[in-house]
């Protein structure tokens, strides 16, 4: 299928749930994920203006289906939704984690079926590179550092403060202050976020029931990955209710379509994608990353995605190229004319310098082509936002 049938598909289900549905669905590609982030906020302010054109809807669903994404975004999102609606619903097919979970977090309503799950909230810095120590994984859970602490008091059993304090000082040698600075306001900004979210529910959720939920989604859960299915989410105290036997078809079969469309039953191995060992670059072009839909319009996040084989090249590679010219037999040079000799003399030299520039590329692109592959870079190239006509 395409746009229009997907068209079709948000027309039913807002037929049945009487109310505008847009769709936001980011891709979980390995090899170029995708993730809510501010970059989504102007065209999905054009959708609801598109959409407000035919009369303020009362109630506004958000079809999502996400890994999650930046912190910041979801209190944004959800506040430009709800100044063009009276109610704000959520639709899960299958995954709204971390931020998506956000967003659900500023619904008056979270529909799921048996397939739907959320996730915990606790938010993951990326570290690039090793300046800050070579100990530390690329996603550091902030929740992590805490942990650490309490292993060493509770499960290590280290309760003398002078010892505590030696063992916390291996951690300081590896986290900067100012990682460990970022890492408190992002702890503070997630709960505070959190219920600044849940107080936008209609009905409002009781306060000790939304310090419940903050503390159980943003620390309690453990691990990132957690799923919380419908049963969970309703024990926390979360607005989440089932969508019912149609709505689950409709969302289902709007979710597949997505899937193909983005692509996301692809190989995850980057290797897959290189036809051969010669071959060290890969382009898909004009790949899907998200799409944001309504009955109104259809914006893409689109470019392409490259991947690339890094190669351990060595570093010097020197090459002496030598090239002995032989004369004709029973010529001597220096019977020829001084004029000829010189002119013999600049050929040769030209010939020469051209020919050891084409052998020498063609030796360095195959010395490069047989060492060894360090690692396979990959993700979005030129990639935009663009509405689909």
């Amino acid at each position: 299928m395409g746009y229009p049938e997907r068209q079709k598909l948000i027309g039913e289900i807002e037929r049945r749930r009487d109310s505008r549905v847009i769709t936001l669905v980011t891709g979980d590609r390995l090899i170029a994920l995708t993730q809510i982030a501010d970059d989504c906020l102007k065209p999905l302010y054009e959708q609801l203006v598109d959409i407000r054109a035919g009369g303020r809807p009362k109630k506004i669903d958000l079809l999502l289906e996400t890994r999650g994404g930046s912190v910041e975004t979801p209190w944004k999102l959800v506040n430009k939704i709800r100044q063009f609606c009276d109610n704000f619903a959520v639709i899960i097919p299958w995954k709204a984690y971390s931020a998506g979970t956000m967003v659900c977090l500023g619904a008056d309503e979270i529909l799921m079926s048996p397939m739907s799950e959320l996730g915990p909230i606790d938010p993951w810095l990326q570290v690039q590179g090793s300046p800050v120590g070579r100990f530390l994984i690329p996603d550091l859970g902030v929740e992590d550092v805490a942990a650490y602490i309490t292993f060493l008091q509770g499960r290590a059993g280290i309760t003398d403060q002078a010892a505590l304090a030696e063992t916390v000082k291996v951690l300081s040698e590896h986290l900067t202050p100012t990682l460990l600075g970022r890492m408190e306001r992002i702890y503070s900004h997630i709960r505070l976020v959190a219920r600044k979210l849940l107080s936008l529910s209609k009905p409002p959720i009781p306060e000790s029931t939304v310090s419940n939920i903050v503390e159980d989604l943003a620390q309690k859960m453990f691990a990132h990955g957690h799923g919380i299915g419908l049963a969970e989410a309703k024990a926390m105290g979360l607005n989440a209710a089932d969508m019912g036997s149609d709505l689950e078809r409709l969302s289902w079969e709007l979710y597949l379509d997505y899937e193909q469309a983005l692509n996301l039953g692809s190989n995850p191995d980057p290797r897959t994608y290189f036809p051969d060992d010669i071959t060290d670059i890969h382009i898909e072009k004009d790949a899907i990353g998200i799409l944001l839909e309504s009955t109104a319009s259809s914006h893409a996040f689109q470019g392409d995605i490259r991947l690339e084989r890094i190669r351990k090249v060595p570093p010097q590679l020197t090459l002496n190229l030598n090239f002995p010219v032989n004369l004709p037999p029973g010529t001597q040079p220096q019977q020829l004319p001084a004029q000829l000799q010189t002119t013999i003399q600049q050929l040769l030299q030209s010939v020469i310098q051209q020919a050891g520039q084409q052998l020498e590329k063609m030796i360095r692109e195959e010395v490069a082509k047989q060492a060894p592959v360090e690692g396979i870079q990959h993700g979005w190239f030129g990639a935009r936002w663009k509405k689909v006509t």
